[in-house]
């Protein structure tokens, strides 16, 4: 798994960073986001909706166990931060609900109506919301995980990196995470298409990377990626992999490769109860 930091150029990054050209058959599993979440909302009659912030978007649904839940499963979506929504992963919820898991799936506002700070910030209003009022609704605080696709992988890694005593807690509000192809330099993406919507320039790019960032918790944090994703996203892996190995989880000495998975295809490993990315991420709660 590539680690050395390339040369730059617009070329490169939108080879390594347009994941919809470097996989042209990309609307076929969006569309198959979309069924299996349409399955899945018809069959666990989900609490839809659930505010937990004031934005326009700032909502979650919540998947519940018939029983008891043991725990929580806090999901953030990708889409580069300006695409897609909740609803297109509702599919994540079943195989970890049929082992007895709240799931929280999470919405938030998208680029470039609100800056990708404002995105950051709501998904720590969400694992707040899901910390303090989860239990309320089904969906115990403890054990919580957090995790997330693309964009959701570096938005959990941000929550990763933030300071909670400056939001009245001593630590961290999650037992672990998992960050699944997700971006963890975003200063490459300063020379890329996308930024049209994000709007970032060097230093708020910087600021905005998490592999820049001091880790604030030693909750464990499984990286994981399709190994047939572009250089870059395996690059983008490994870097986080290496910046912070005391959050390795354990019998995690690498990231979780998954073979024969590009970036659309990977995420739908949580649709089978026997994956191995659905099987690690079980583990996280024991």
């Amino acid at each position: 798994m590539p680690t050395a930091s390339p040369r730059y150029t617009p070329e490169f990054v939108e080879r390594g960073y347009n994941n919809r050209a470097a996989v042209p058959e990309h609307p076929r599993f969006l569309a198959q986001y979309a069924d299996l979440s349409r399955a899945a909302v018809a069959s666990l009659h989900p609490k839809l909706d659930v505010r937990y912030g004031p934005g326009p978007k700032e909502t979650l649904d919540l998947f519940l166990p018939p029983m008891q839940a043991r725990g929580t499963f806090v999901f953030l979506h990708g889409g580069y931060w300006r695409t897609l929504d909740k609803a297109d992963f509702s599919f994540v919820a079943p195989a970890l609900v049929a082992q007895g898991l709240a799931v929280a799936n999470v919405n938030y506002d998208l680029c470039p109506s609100v800056p990708l700070a404002t995105i950051v910030e709501e998904c720590r209003r969400a694992i707040l919301w899901v910390a303090r009022e989860g239990s309320a609704y089904g969906a115990p605080a403890a054990p919580l995980v957090v995790g997330g696709h693309s964009a959701g992988g570096h938005l959990t890694a941000m929550l990763f990196a933030t300071d909670w005593n400056a939001y009245g807690l001593r630590r961290a509000p999650f037992a672990a995470g998992v960050t699944l192809s997700g971006v963890h330099d975003l200063e490459p993406l300063v020379l890329s298409t996308v930024n049209a919507d994000l709007r970032l320039d060097e230093a708020e790019a910087r600021r905005l990377s998490p592999v820049h960032w001091p880790v604030t918790t030693a909750a464990p944090l499984l990286v994981a990626v399709g190994a047939d994703e572009t250089g870059e996203f395996l690059r983008q892996s490994r870097l986080i992999h290496d910046a912070w190995p005391g959050n390795r989880p354990a019998r995690a000495a690498e990231p979780l490769l998954v073979p024969d998975r590009h970036h659309f295809s990977v995420v739908l490993d949580y649709a089978d109860p026997e994956s191995a990315l659905t099987r690690t991420t079980w583990s996280l709660f024991s």
